[in-house]
Parts: structure tokens; sequence; C-alpha cells
């Protein structure tokens, strides 16, 4: 207070400009610091939020069965196509592997695409998983996928603040999801219910009220009444 001058209507006047300008200059650095952290955080977020959704397809995809073959043969039409030509040369009854090579071809593509996300955004343990088992499938053998599918499930469940497995739970291998009936491979289905999963439960809540609210505006609206004459 002892720099402040009220000696006069003057001095008053350029005293209290010279404090608002000092506590205007504060404000905007402070706002400005305060956006920069925000929009930091923001993008911390968007950065976990999608790496959390692309890892939740990668786990749909490699772990979307327990029953069946669980493992990934990396057969491709090219080796098919030899077997057959070797059976015909040996004088055997042709093989039937249309439905098989179309099955196995589809899982592999799905597979090998959960691979390379898991690569690109996996944990070390979960890219040295995902590692040997692309080594695996170049080499031409088939490959299990339960210890790197455990991996991700344990992981997932502790970023979104979810107790751990029950230790008492006996759970059976789990390997590549299956393809759809339509035909496609298991990674597009796990690719959409997996952007539904990694936004939460809030956003999948939140989408299917939309999608409830949308369904009543596609209807016609019903008719008035005509009054009998």
């Amino acid at each position: 207070m002892r720099g402040l001058d009220f000696s006069s209507w003057h001095s008053l006047l350029v005293t209290l400009i010279g404090l608002a300008l000092v506590t205007l200059i504060g404000m905007g650095i402070r706002l400005v610091m305060m956006f920069t952290i925000q929009q930091r955080r923001e993008r911390m977020n968007r950065q976990i939020n999608e790496r959390l959704r692309t890892l939740i397809a990668a786990y749909k995809t490699l772990g979307g069965s327990f029953t069946g073959n669980l493992a990934v043969d990396p057969t491709h039409m090219r080796d098919l196509r030899r077997r057959q030509a070797e059976a015909l040369e040996a004088g055997a009854q042709p093989l039937d592997l249309t439905g098989l090579s179309d099955r196995t071809r589809q899982v592999r593509d799905a597979v090998e695409g959960a691979l390379s996300d898991i690569l690109l955004l996996g944990t070390e343990e979960q890219v040295r998983l995902a590692e040997r088992a692309a080594r695996e499938l170049a080499a031409g053998r088939p490959v299990h996928v339960h210890d790197l599918v455990t991996s991700l499930r344990n992981f997932i469940r502790k970023a979104l603040d979810l107790e751990p497995m029950p230790a008492d739970l006996a759970l059976p291998p789990q390997g590549p999801a299956r393809p759809s009936a339509g035909g496609k491979g298991g990674r597009d289905a796990a690719s959409g219910r997996g952007g539904a999963g990694g936004g939460g439960g809030g956003g999948g809540m939140g989408g299917m009220g939309m999608g409830m609210g949308g369904g009543g505006a596609d209807e016609p609206p019903a008719d008035p009444p005509t009054r009998n004459s």
C-alpha cells in the first residue's frame, strides 16, 4: 500500500488502471496455463481410450472361443492347393477343403491384424507374446494364443479399475473368435464390439439410448383418428 498514491484523482485513476492491468495479465496467464493443461489431459485421455479400445478388440478377436480347435492355422491357399495336387497325384480321394480353407483364412487374417495392433499398443509382456506368435505363424506352425489372451484380460481389467479375476476360477483355454455367419472375419465383428466396449459402460448405455430414440423417429406417425359422420 505504500507505493499507492491517493493524493489526487489523477494519481488514483492511474493506480487503479495499473492494478487492473496487473490483475488482467495474471488472470490471462492463469487461463492460458489451465487451457494448456486441460488440452494435454484430454489428449492423454483420448490416447488411453483409443489404446484400451484397440486392445479390447484384439482380446475379443484372439479369445472369442472356448471350444473346438483353438489353434491358429497359418495355412495359405497355395498350401491347400498343393495338398490337393499331391492327393490327386497319389491317386487318393480329393480333399474337400473349401469351407475349411475359408474359415482358417479368415481366422488367420483376423489374428494377424490383432497381433499387429498388440505389437503397436501392447505392454512389454504382450509385445513379446505377440512377437512369438507372429514368428510361429511366419514359420508355418500352428499357434495357441491363450497366454496372450490372459495377459490382455488382466491388463484391461486393471486399466478399468476392475477387481482381479478370482483365483479359484478354472477358465478353459481361449482361442480366436470364429468367423461370423455372413462370412466376415472375427476381427471385423470384434472391432465393432471393441469400439463399444472401449468407451466404457457409460458410452455403451448412451449408444443404446440413442439407438432406442432413433428407432422411434424412423417410424411413420400414426394417422389421426377420423370422426364418423
